[in-house]
């Protein structure tokens, strides 16, 4: 049976208070699993605003209604609000998804910082980054993550190293069409890459006449015909966010989980789809930046493959 795989990025304090909670109750109803990746340090959601600046960004924000599915408050911490320590104040949060059945892993520590910074940033402050992360979740959870997916989809070639070194037996670090093995500056990062392959909620809302009634439609579309070998073993991976699909686009949520379910999906968590995988018959494919249609700046994207394995 083919497989969608349920990545939902947990990006705030609010998201991990009020969208987690809602999602698993959805998750169960509907008999569907998923990874929840969390942020675990301070939300500092505010200090993105210093990217009005960025080309594509102001027309992203007014499609999404950001203020509407994130709240004042959320858009206040970091800077006017001090920003609450998610790990602290949720652990139990978290505690109770991993208890419930779910999947969890690391998607950062502190959000903004890392979106925004990590694309050129100096291995020292790359590696400090993801130790705090690291750390944080073993503390919360008694046990090392398995999985980590980079906020923003944004990485750089230190982070990529450290999956392997931090010893994540796969990631979800940015775009593509298929599991495959990163390639960096023509080195090798023995940990799988299970990309995103379809685009979020926020990619596609307010564009090309698509709204809340009928982007489910929109997305169910794209799935209709299953993958063909060799993408078979994957199926797809779709990103949600706590803030959007565990918040007021709940009911569109249900909507693509009943449509998925019809077409004849199972839908998992990551580690189901990263279980079938065989490392060394995996793709050698670039990990690089690109764009990705609905989001601005550069993303970490799948790239050009190298010769396959034998």
């Amino acid at each position: 049976m083919p497989k969608i795989a349920l990545k939902i990025d947990v990006d705030t304090y609010r998201g991990t208070r009020e969208g987690v909670p809602k999602l698993v109750e959805i998750l169960k109803k509907h008999e569907a699993g998923a990874t929840f990746l969390f942020s675990l340090g301070p939300d500092h959601t505010g200090r993105a605003m210093k990217r009005v600046f960025r080309r594509g960004f102001m027309k992203k924000v007014s499609r999404t209604s950001v203020l509407e599915h994130y709240g004042i408050k959320t858009l206040l911490y970091g800077t006017l609000l001090p920003g609450p320590d998610i790990g602290e104040k949720c652990a139990d949060t978290m505690r109770s998804v991993r208890n419930a059945g779910f999947e969890v892993g690391i998607h950062t520590w502190d959000h903004v910082k890392w979106q925004d910074g990590v694309a050129t940033a100096r291995p020292d402050w790359t590696e400090r980054q993801m130790r705090l992360a690291v750390d944080r979740f073993e503390k919360i959870f008694g046990e090392p993550a398995r999985v980590h997916g980079a906020a923003g989809w944004q990485m750089n070639a230190h982070a990529l190293r450290l999956t392997q070194r931090f010893g994540f037996a796969y990631c979800s670090d940015g775009r593509g069409t298929c599991p495959f093995v990163p390639v960096r500056n023509a080195e090798i990062v023995a940990c799988p890459q299970l990309p995103t392959t379809l685009p979020t909620l926020d990619e596609l809302l307010g564009r090309d006449g698509i709204t809340t009634a009928n982007v489910a439609n929109h997305l169910l579309n794209l799935t209709q015909t299953h993958p063909s070998a060799p993408d078979t073993v994957m199926g797809h991976v779709y990103t949600l966010h706590a803030e959007l699909e565990g918040g007021k686009l709940a009911p569109v949520f249900e909507e693509l989980l009943a449509g998925w379910k019809a077409q004849g999906y199972e839908l998992v968590a990551m580690r189901d789809l990263a279980a079938a995988l065989d490392l060394e018959s995996l793709p050698r494919c670039e990990f690089e930046r690109g764009e990705i249609d609905g989001r601005a700046g550069l993303l970490a994207v799948q790239g050009r493959e190298f010769l396959a394995p034998h």
